[in-house]
């Protein structure tokens, strides 16, 4: 399959296609996500909650990101793929979040990063466009500055709010930004931004106006269990569907049915037995 590019993606934006993403981190989900046709997949630090079991985003670190994101690229070299920048990798200073992106690039092979925030980090956006990487902006419900919002809550749902995520989202597309996804935020708000902005806008709990949407795999797979969010629509049950077939296997491994010995086994060549025993009783 032929790597999609940023061209690709705007050229969809032009026709009016939309774009669907979703996150993964190991190599046979993302097999799974090209095979179903999805254009984008973001390795995101939702990882810290997804695989490492950790309470939220912010312990994630690069290393964590930049293993999980080679992994994905192997699985789905025609993906276009998004790298998550982690808590502490870009906050520091913008030749920090170069030093990181540019770790992205060249390790794990990524079309683009991606790294929370609005006015406050359009330096950093504007350091990495200019070092030559796609940046993607993430705004409104943004999980590692959650402390800062009053924890994770939908944001602009007053008239005041919702005009500081317009003016973040301006402020991404005028640092240099590729494109931008729009988190937890009110579909007349994510609607407004839409129309305004040049830049392909993307949507995880923000409603259908805009050019694509993005979920949590383990959500859409109804694999991650501690909670789950208002928008998250689950298309399946894995965790039911595992648990059960773990169930069977304790089953039947207790009452002797697996492995049926024709079945399930590798014999000896015919013959072999006879002398096998004959051999053990020299």
């Amino acid at each position: 399959m032929k790597r999609k590019s940023i061209f690709d993606l705007y050229e969809m934006k032009k026709n009016g296609e939309k774009i669907s993403w979703l996150t993964s981190y190991d190599f046979p989900t993302a097999q799974f996500a090209e095979a179903a046709g999805m254009e984008m997949i973001l390795v995101g630090d939702s990882l810290g909650m997804c695989v490492y079991g950790y309470n939220g985003t912010l312990p994630v670190t690069m290393d964590q990101c930049i293993v999980h994101t080679e992994a994905v690229r192997r699985g789905a070299s025609g993906c276009f793929i998004v790298g998550d920048m982690p808590l502490g990798s870009y906050q520091s200073s913008d030749a920090q979040a170069v030093d990181n992106a540019v770790r992205f690039l060249k390790e794990a092979d990524v079309d683009a990063i991606k790294l929370e925030g609005g006015v406050r980090i359009s330096s950093r956006i504007k350091a990495i466009t200019d070092a030559g990487i796609n940046v993607i902006g993430h705004i409104g419900l943004t999980p590692q500055s959650s402390g800062l919002l009053g924890g994770h809550k939908a944001q602009g749902r007053t008239a005041e709010a919702a005009k500081l995520v317009v003016e973040d989202a301006l402020a991404v597309q005028a640092a240099g930004a590729k494109m931008l996804l729009v988190e937890g935020v009110p579909p007349e708000v994510t609607k407004y931004i839409w129309e305004i902005l040049e830049i392909p806008v993307m949507s995880i709990g923000a409603g259908p106006h805009c050019d694509g949407q993005l979920l949590i795999v383990s959500d859409l797979i109804g694999q991650f269990q501690a909670f789950t969010p208002k928008f998250v629509k689950k298309y399946c049950n894995v965790a039911k569907v595992i648990t059960e077939a773990m169930k069977e296997y304790v089953a039947e491994v207790k009452n002797g049915v697996f492995p049926d010995e024709d079945k399930y086994c590798y014999h000896m060549v015919e013959g072999e037995e006879i002398k096998f025993l004959k051999l053990m009783q020299k």
